[in-house]
């Protein structure tokens, strides 16, 4: 009922949080909105998900035992969270939590907190309405100089979930590993997109210009790599190059509609990104498209800049690299075998897709020797996803599960049964221990 509610508000105020977002954090106000309904969407999944929480029973090679497994709450989970989702990971984690029955500390990013101060001010009537107090949503805001390392130590909080960069997960798990603390981290991406020579061109370029200047390229699912066949290879960065000259005129202000590009989120960002443009062409790679900063009254905040298109070898570091930027780098390929191994050939694993019509090809990309990562898509892009999927990568992207499907079991404690009504003493295995 109370995680129904909280839907129903924010729904309630979806046009102004999305505003907000698109204002903070500077992605479109389209995606914005988009962002506010994956809250109300994860709201309804987990109303429904909460009388799915369920245990196997299984059979007991003991006469008259019973066994099965159940889950409890975990206690209290800390989120921790990015800029880029300001608002929608908190969803993700909070409301699987809450039908867990587990108490939540929130600590969003510090480059966006007034997005979190209105999501605690729209849920705190809900929970006033179900007399639930108000220290089941906790949220502190704070430079982790102040609350980061010694969160992460709190033994009283044995779960951490975080939404960061690659260094930033390594950081924490290592910290609470040392406790033996529990994770679920969703890290860094280097997504790729294989593009084979049956793929429909079309359908393909439109998902591969949104996924990788969408957001201003500031997703952990943005695309950064396409893989190109290489009979297809010049028809593919033509257009590309074609399509990227199209957006030239839609960057600008994230609020206004005739913009499909906003700025990235600060300095430091625009520095990444000028910087690994230079590095990557002192490695050899060719800047075929944008790669600038822009500047002028049309750009007011300075962190505008022109998405990039480099030609690059998959070994370079830049490439190895995410870069939180709208830069992808595009390469040849000549065997589908090739295409994967360079699709799995980074460190990291959140998501991929590879656009054919062929079955064979669709279904290796898919099987055990396919893609390495968490998310593997076919003829979809590699940014964005549906909430009823659990979302989360391998390797460097930390191994961990937000969301759908049975991600609610990590934010709860598994513990196995075994009920005796024989009336007798029965060991294991068929044991028998007489004194």
């Amino acid at each position: 009922m109370v995680v129904h509610q909280i839907g129903e508000a924010l729904r309630k105020h979806k046009a102004e949080l999305g505003y907000l977002v698109s204002l903070e954090m500077g992605k479109i106000y389209e995606e914005g909105l988009g962002e506010v309904q994956e809250m109300i969407d994860i709201c309804e999944f987990a109303v429904g998900q909460s009388r799915l929480l369920n245990g196997a029973t299984m059979h007991s090679e003991r006469p008259f035992h019973r066994m099965y497994d159940q889950y409890h709450p975990i206690g209290i989970v800390g989120v921790i969270t990015s800029f880029n989702f300001p608002v929608a990971v908190w969803g993700w984690n909070a409301m699987l939590a809450a039908i867990a029955g587990d108490v939540v500390i929130w600590k969003p990013s510090s480059k966006t907190p007034i997005c979190a101060l209105a999501i605690q001010k729209i849920i705190a009537e809900a929970l006033r309405q179900n007399n639930v107090p108000e220290g089941v949503f906790n949220m502190i805001i704070a430079k982790s100089s102040v609350l980061g390392d010694n969160f992460a130590a709190d033994r009283r909080i044995p779960l951490i979930s975080v939404t960061g960069s690659t260094e930033v997960g390594k950081r924490v798990a290592t910290i609470v590993g040392k406790r033996l603390g529990k994770t679920i981290l969703e890290l860094g991406g280097n997504n790729a997109v294989i593009i084979s020579k049956h793929a429909d061109l079309e359908m393909t370029l439109q998902s591969v210009v949104f996924g990788a200047v969408g957001t201003a390229g500031q997703r952990c699912t943005s695309t950064r790599r396409l893989i190109i066949h290489e009979s297809i290879y010049e028809t593919v960065k033509e257009r590309m190059v074609a399509a990227y000259g199209n957006l030239l005129t839609r960057i600008g202000d994230p609020l206004k509609k005739d913009f499909l590009v906003g700025p990235l989120v600060d300095e430091t960002a625009v520095q990444n990104f000028v910087n690994a443009i230079d590095t990557v062409q002192k490695e050899g790679g060719k800047l075929i498209f944008g790669g600038t900063r822009l500047s002028g009254s049309k750009y007011p905040s300075g962190n505008y800049v022109v998405p990039a298109i480099v030609e690059a070898e998959n070994h370079y570091s830049m490439v190895q690299h995410e870069t939180f930027a709208p830069i992808v780098y595009i390469m040849k390929y000549s065997s589908i075998e090739e295409a994967i191994d360079l699709n799995n050939q980074v460190p990291q694993g959140l998501s991929s897709c590879i656009f054919t019509e062929n079955l064979v090809e669709a279904e290796k990309f898919l099987s055990e020797t396919g893609s390495d990562c968490g998310i593997a898509n076919v003829n979809l892009g590699t940014s964005g996803a549906e909430i009823g999927g659990a979302f989360g990568g391998e390797k460097d992207t930390g191994g961990g599960r937000e969301s759908g499907s049975d991600a609610w079991k990590a934010y709860m404690r598994r513990q196995t049964n075994t009920i005796n009504f024989s009336g007798k003493t029965a060991l294991a295995q068929g044991i028998t221990f007489d004194f």
